[in-house]
Order: structure tokens, then sequence, then C-alpha cells
């Protein structure tokens, strides 16, 4: 049981845990963690195995209105094109609702393009939710043939990101 600044032992409030874990449930999140003081609780599904934490490292700016105007006329067209039955086995999905970002801050290269051959394990783009930056990670070896998202996008639990062959 975590320790109290003062030395004595903290009590979990499960009523809270349970509450939690009914807004997890209830939202079809994929995990959710709240903050109070030195207490944190964090309760997330066990499905969201491709995704390894880490600290932020990309604290993006507020866009400006004409930035970002154009990744949101792009990304229609990103998904105009109806992903095949072997995109769809080999598509990388999110573990969370969030916020999709392909490069690790705005002064960085994307982490992954099309072409590029990965490793299991590489990391393919951030998805930030709640201030919280999770590594998305890939699930095999193999070639990026889509990236189905854009930077800045917000996306939904299970939207495949990124198809990997």
């Amino acid at each position: 049981m975590p320790e109290k600044p003062n030395g004595g032992s903290a009590k979990f409030d499960t009523g809270l845990i349970r509450e939690l874990a009914a807004i997890l449930r209830d939202a079809d999140l994929g995990e959710i963690e709240v903050q109070q003081g030195e207490l944190r609780i964090r309760v997330a599904k066990q499905e969201a195995a491709a995704v390894s934490y880490a600290a932020p490292s990309y604290a993006p700016a507020p866009a400006a209105a004409p930035a970002a105007a154009a990744p949101t006329a792009a990304a229609p067209a990103a998904k105009t094109a109806a992903p095949s039955a072997s995109d769809d086995a080999n598509a990388v999905k999110s573990p969370m609702v969030g916020t999709v970002y392909l490069q690790p801050d705005k002064d960085s290269p994307t982490f992954v393009k099309v072409g590029d051959s990965v490793s299991a394990g590489a990391v393919l783009l951030l998805v930030e939710a709640m201030k919280t930056f999770n590594q998305v990670t890939a699930p095999k070896a193999g070639k990026i043939t889509r990236i189905l998202v854009s930077n800045e996008q917000p996306v939904e639990y299970g939207e495949p990101l990124v198809v990997i062959e």
C-alpha cells in the first residue's frame, strides 16, 4: 500500500476505482487515470498490449486557425479509399481515444513514413489522452504501406492508424 508523506498508509477508495472502471467500460475507453495530490490511480484494459508508456516528450503549441484548416481538409481524402481486408488485418489500431501525433515534437521529422521498414516495437506515433503521451509501437516487423491519420487528428479506440505489411 502506498505510503503517505507523514509515514502512514494511504487507503484506496475502492468506490472510486469501481466508478473509474464503469466510466472506462461505458465510454469504451482504453484507459483512464486520475490524480489527487500524490495519489494517482490508473485503470486500463489489457487489450492495449501494443502500447508502451513513457514520459511526455511532445507538448504541441496551439495551432493557428489557418494551419489547422489544411490537415482537416486532407483527412477526409485519406479515408475515401475503402481499406481492403488485408489492410484491416495488418492495421495497427488506436489503443485509446485521443489525439495522434506523428512526430515527437513540432521541429522533428515524423516517426515513420510510407515505405519505411520497421522492426517490432518501433515507435510509430503518439496518442495523447488527458495530457499523457502514449507511444504506439509496431506489433511486428514489416513495411509501412499506409498512414491512415494526419498529425493532431482526433482518433477513437480501435480506429486503424497505420498499415504494416
